[in-house]
């Protein structure tokens, strides 16, 4: 039995889905606004940042935006509100806030 996907409008069948819908692939997070799971929300502290970038590689969703070689704003979108990188900032430039 196949059904169709609605997002990507073709037919699966259910034998090419993973176990649990469990994705194996790098960067998918970028296919899908996962930001909506979320329940902290990440603020960045721009007055504290001293754009050491430290932050940027631990984000696991690639959502610590970097623009003309300066930390920018946060990917909303995409942001499932781990605290990674608040852990990851050694001048607390980020925190979290409860909620979006």
């Amino acid at each position: 039995m196949a059904f169709k996907a609605e997002n990507i409008n073709e037919t699966i069948a259910w034998q090419d889905l993973t176990e649990g819908l469990q994705i194996h692939q790098a960067a998918t997070s970028k296919g899908f606004e996962t930001g909506e799971w979320r329940t902290n929300t990440p603020v960045f502290l721009q007055e504290k940042c001293k754009q050491c970038l430290l932050c940027v590689p631990y984000c696991p969703d690639s959502c610590i935006l970097v623009r003309d070689g300066k930390r920018a704003e946060f990917d909303l979108k995409h942001c499932k509100g781990c605290g990674i990188c608040v852990a990851a900032c050694p001048f607390g430039a980020i925190v979290m806030k409860e909620g979006e």
